[in-house]
């Protein structure tokens, strides 16, 4: 019972991360980066919560002249994604 305790707080920590990023290392975002390619995908993840297109996001960012590594690092990181995730709540501005 100990061990699957301790993966369900890993797993909820992981979910944590994907919603709230790392709280010591606040990212300014640019509204420069808000193209309409970038915030068609990030609409269409928000809606569907189907989030399969992350790393598409991130090359939509890069694009845009985005160059924050914590940003693009996330879009394309293994991590699950879910609604709320940070970087498409920036994209969307709901801060």
């Amino acid at each position: 019972m100990h061990s699957r305790r301790l993966e369900e707080y890993a797993a909820q920590c992981v979910l944590l991360r994907d919603i709230f990023g790392n709280p010591f290392r606040p990212v300014t975002f640019s509204p420069s980066w808000r193209t309409s390619t970038v915030l068609t995908l990030a609409s269409q993840m928000y809606e569907s919560r189907d989030f399969s297109a992350m790393s598409i996001l991130a090359d939509a960012l890069q694009d845009a002249g985005c160059d924050s590594p914590d940003v693009l690092d996330h879009c394309r990181g293994p991590r699950p994604h879910v609604r709320g995730c940070w970087v498409v709540d920036l994209v969307l501005g709901k801060e």
